[in-house]
Formats: C-alpha cells, structure tokens, sequence
C-alpha cells in the first residue's frame, strides 16, 4: 500500500521523523489524524512526489528519539505528564505576558496580532481544565489497564483535542501564520518564537494521546488494581 493511502496519525506514529516533516507543511496529524496523506495534501494543493521523497528519506531511527508506540502505559504518560502538560503550563503564561506587551505598545499597528493575548488567555483556560481531567481521571484509570471504562472520558478528551486544533488554527490566523513584519521588536520575535514551538508542542501532545494512548494495544492491559 502507498504511503499516500496510510492515515496522518498512522504515519506519525510509525515513522520516526514524520512529525517534523508534517509540521513544515502544516500537516495536522494529531487532531486530523484519520485523514488519509492522499487526501490531505490535496486539501492543501502540496506536491506529493516532494513530500513522499521527504519521507522515504527519513531513516528508520532516528537518534535520541522513543518509539512511544512502543512503550509502556506508565512510561508514555509519565512522558506526557513532563514533556507536555507541565511545560504548557509554563509556555501560556509566559506567551500570554509577552502578547500583552506587544499589543499594548504596537496595538496602532495594521500588523499587531490584537486580540491574540486574550485568545491566549481562553487557551491557556481551556488547557488548564483539560489537563486536569486527564490526570484526575483519565491518567489513573489508563494505569490500572482500564481501558475499556475509560472509553467514555477517551471519547470526551479527543472531542476537546479537536477544540484545541481549532484554537492553533486561529492562532495562527491572527498572526498571519507566525509572519513577523518588518517593524517586529524583540519582544514580537520571542513571542512568534515561543507561538510555534507551542503549536508544535500542542501537535505533537494531542499525536501520542489520539494516535497512541487512547489505541487499544496489549499496553493498556499491563496494570490491574
């Protein structure tokens, strides 16, 4: 079978490497996971031949990378809680005074991003509450190998991954897809900056929940009581 007839999720989760070159064009593996690449790049009118050659060169390995399909229940949400939830936590916060800053001193602008900071701040929210369902939860019923009890709240967190891509769609609109124009200060540039390692955060957090976590595999059946 083509690479072009495999899912986004399916790729992301058995290529090493795929998630990077998804995110240079804007592929969305983690909500939009189920669409098929065919498909996808379509919908984004993108050369199929370059990007299939992008992947194809990728190399079964890649260094210092964890196969996650391949690691225990604990071991991958112990990852999630570090890698992702914890550093959100930081990055909005952070995000979130720095995109005050720049629209209260460039706000006359045509090019200021207004409105991002409370956008932002109603991410920052959303996340927050999202966060704390899954380790109040849904973490601990996956680490006892309650997988299928655990379909209900699965069902309700993927329904909330979808609300978080949208939230990175619109973000990336009222940026003007992270275009710094040319009077940006430094304060705009950390702020792009620190935008698009969120989005790829984000992306690659919703990825190893929806295409790996909330799978059913024998992973989810190692813990009991």
């Amino acid at each position: 079978m083509s690479l072009l007839d495999h899912s986004l999720g399916s790729l992301a989760r058995d290529i090493p490497g795929a998630t990077r070159v998804f995110h240079q064009y804007r592929l969305d593996f983690c909500c939009g996971g189920q669409t098929l690449l065919r498909d996808a790049l379509a919908e984004r009118g993108l050369n199929a031949a370059e990007l299939l050659a992008r992947l194809e060169a990728l190399p079964a390995h890649q260094a210092g990378e964890c196969n996650w399909a391949e690691a225990d229940t604990d071991a991958l949400i112990d990852h999630i809680l570090a890698r992702y939830h914890d550093v959100h936590r930081e990055q909005l916060v952070e995000l979130l005074r720095l995109a005050r800053r720049v629209e209260a001193v460039h706000g006359d602008s045509p090019d200021c991003p207004n409105g991002l900071a409370d956008h932002l701040d109603a991410m920052r929210q959303e996340l927050e509450s999202h966060m704390q369902k899954e380790e109040q939860i849904l973490f601990p019923m996956l680490r006892r190998g309650l997988f299928d009890p655990a379909r209900g709240p699965i069902t309700v967190m993927r329904m909330e991954h979808d609300d978080h891509g949208q939230a990175l769609a619109r973000l990336l609109e009222l940026t003007d897809n992270l275009t710094l124009p040319a009077e940006a200060c430094a304060t705009w540039e950390a702020l792009y900056t620190g935008l698009e390692e969120l989005h790829t955060d984000l992306m690659q957090h919703i990825h190893l929940e929806n295409n790996i976590l909330f799978q059913p595999s024998p992973r989810q059946e190692v813990h009991h009581g």
